[in-house]
């Protein structure tokens, strides 16, 4: 395990983990699993997952109150700045979206499949990122955070290779 953060237990995120560490844990993982197709959801699968039906800053279909102090409506879901107290949590511990999916804000950003870019013009579904970029996707914020930094449809532009204490991943 090579977080930063023990204090969590098993039940913490991994963080301290690259793009490129994520992609061998994947290939790991589909080698030890029967059937294997593990994989870093798309950008595009990651925030309907998060936003689970809503259209609001917040997974729980709420806004944001606060994007510089305390939210009380992030609260409820996430470890952030301002409820962190510096470190990472237990998954689990804030409330999940109505698809039960738990920590989609704060905790720790997560990394995408995709390669940052623009997104497309016009109505698209399920839009695969581009083929090819100089910085990978990461997304939800993480528990160092503003609240505004843990809204459902910010992205953040990060090197294949960097770790870091705020980098993470969800298997699709």
């Amino acid at each position: 395990n090579p977080s930063n953060f023990k204090n969590a237990g098993r039940m913490a995120p991994v963080e301290q983990v690259s793009w490129d560490d994520c992609q061998e844990f994947v290939r790991k993982v589909n080698a030890r699993v029967a059937g294997g197709g593990f994989r870093l959801p798309t950008e595009a699968e990651w925030e309907y997952a998060c936003r689970a039906g809503t259209a609001s800053a917040l997974n729980s279909g709420k806004e944001l109150t606060s994007t510089t102090g305390r939210c009380l409506n992030l609260d409820e879901a996430a470890w952030y700045g301002e409820t962190s107290g510096g470190t990472t949590h237990p998954v689990g511990e804030r409330q999940p979206n109505v698809w039960g999916l738990y920590d989609m804000h704060g905790n720790v950003w997560e990394w995408c499949q995709d390669w940052h870019g623009e997104y497309p013009s016009g109505s698209v579904t399920d839009p695969a990122g581009p083929g090819s970029g100089s910085g990978r996707v990461g997304r939800g914020g993480g528990w160092f955070l503003s609240a505004r930094r843990c809204r459902s449809a910010l992205r953040l532009r990060l090197d294949p290779g960097n770790r870091s204490s705020l980098m993470g991943l969800r298997l699709a």
